[in-house]
């Protein structure tokens, strides 16, 4: 399972979107041949974030599903649930959450 760092801020996104997207891809071709076709991203560890942590998602799940996968994010904090549903995209990012 690949896990979100503490801090997601949108000034990291140029640095941190590569590495994520490296794992993603990495992750979702060991997933893609199993039966679930599910990607997990724990985070639970995600302690400092803005609207860049919504950024990050919602392209992950974007890449995901140009593999034929989806995107299931755990452990994830009440504010960045709170964040999600203020700028209406919860139910895109929510739809596998598991707590």
């Amino acid at each position: 399972m690949l896990k979100l760092p503490e801090s997601v801020r949108m000034a990291q996104l140029p640095a941190l979107w590569p590495q994520i997207q490296a794992s993603l891809r990495a992750e979702g071709a060991q997933v893609g041949s199993a039966a679930g076709k599910v990607v997990q991203l724990d985070a639970g560890d995600l302690q400092d974030f803005d609207s860049g942590a919504l950024t990050l998602l919602l392209s992950a799940a974007r890449l995901l599903e140009q593999q034929g996968l989806r995107l299931q994010v755990r452990q994830v904090p009440a504010k960045l649930q709170e964040l999600a549903r203020v700028y209406g995209v919860d139910e895109v990012l929510w739809s596998g959450l598991t707590a």
